[in-house]
Parts: structure tokens; C-alpha cells; sequence
């Protein structure tokens, strides 16, 4: 549907849209797009199938970030948003990037340190 580069500038456009807020406290976090999860992700997150993941949170949330962080160099944290995963089952553009933003409102839920158990009961 899109391509890599549309599907990029999309995931810009809706980061760009979220609130301020939700955006000012974001501090050394990467947002990635790749196409599947590879093996080695699969198999960490133990996915019956690759398809099953949309994105991906990685890193040290901020809420369990102490007083030593940013003390030495730190890996950026990383959010990847899985393409083919995400356009999958969609049919129009609209679909695609209504379920770009709610990835990354997942996943970025996950920076600021919620459970999977408390993103998806706030609706994500």
C-alpha cells in the first residue's frame, strides 16, 4: 500500500500530531521502521508468528531511569514500527496511518513505563 518512504513520512506526520506534551518528555529514544521482525526478535518475544507484532519498545523507561542515567553514554532507547505488519489487514491509507499513531502511542506508552496490561486498558 505504502511504500517505505510514505510509510516513513507518515510515522513522522502522526509523531509530529501527538500532543506536546506526550512528545516533550521523549529523550534519547529512536523511532525506527523496519519491514518484519527478524528471527531473533520473534524469538525473544516468543510470537507464534512474525506478523503478530506491529511495533516494538526497547530501552530503559523513563520511569526507571535513575540519577545515574545520562551519567556515561547511553544507547537511545528504540521504538520499531513493523511495515508489513501494519498495513497488513488494512484497506484504505486512512486505515494505515490510524494504526501507525495507535503503535505509536503503544509503544511510546511503554517509554513512559506502563504494562502491556495498563497501554491496552487505556485503549491502545
Amino acid at each position: 500500500m505504502l511504500s517505505a518512504e510514505e510509510f516513513e513520512e507518515v510515522v513522522q506526520e502522526m509523531f509530529d500530531a501527538l500532543p506536546e506534551q506526550f512528545r516533550h518528555h521523549l529523550d534519547n529514544v529512536q523511532i525506527v521502521v523496519e519491514e518484519i521482525p527478524s528471527r531473533e526478535t520473534s524469538e525473544k518475544m516468543r510470537l507464534r508468528s512474525p506478523s503478530d507484532l506491529f511495533g516494538l519498545y526497547e530501552g530503559i523507561p523513563l520511569n526507571k531511569r535513575g540519577t545515574w542515567y545520562g551519567m556515561y553514554p547511553v544507547v537511545p532507547d528504540k521504538i520499531t514500527l513493523y511495515r508489513a505488519n501494519i498495513q497488513r489487514g488494512t484497506r484504505t491509507v486512512e486505515e494505515v496511518r490510524q494504526r501507525i499513531r495507535d503503535v505509536l502511542i503503544h509503544e511510546i506508552a511503554h517509554y513512559y513505563g506502563m504494562n502491556e496490561e495498563e497501554v491496552r486498558a487505556s485503549g491502545y
